[in-house]
């Protein structure tokens, strides 16, 4: 099947695990992801209503472990250091790597394309904190790709 890309903006907050937990719930309780089990293509887990009703039950089943779910289910902790990125995180892009490769610190939904190669690895997503025309914290950007 192949990885698959996915992104999410979701209403900013301080804390970004908080953000991806919140963010985690809901796409899980409206069945917005791919389920491995029933192996169809082109469904999402909410054309099922058998589907998992618990995020132990989905992960329980070998299928899906290997498989994942092509979707933000499949990352599991916010990271900020290069060093502390592992398989199932997401890293936040700072400032100094804003600048570093699109010129500001304070981001927007007009840098989104630029932002989305930051993404290289499947199993490893990105986030950054996106700002209003007035440059306050408006809402948090999620992307990435993942699943087999």
């Amino acid at each position: 099947m192949g990885a698959s890309h996915w992104d999410y903006y979701v209403p900013y907050q301080s804390d970004l695990q908080a953000a991806l937990d919140d963010l985690r719930r809901h796409v899980f309780a409206t069945g917005d992801y791919w389920w491995a089990v029933p192996y169809e293509l082109g469904t999402s887990a909410a054309d099922f209503p058998n589907r998992p009703q618990t995020e132990d039950e989905l992960w329980a089943d070998e299928t899906v472990q290997e498989c994942g779910t092509h979707s933000i289910l499949d990352m599991r902790w916010v990271v900020t250091k290069v060093k502390d990125a592992d398989y199932g995180t997401v890293r936040a892009v700072g400032e100094e790597e804003a600048l570093e490769r699109l010129g500001v610190t304070k981001l927007t939904r007009a840098h989104v394309k630029a932002l989305e190669p930051l993404a290289e690895q499947r199993w490893f997503g990105r986030c950054a904190i996106l700002h209003s025309s007035a440059g306050e914290p408006e809402e948090i950007y999620f992307w990435g790709y993942s699943g087999d």
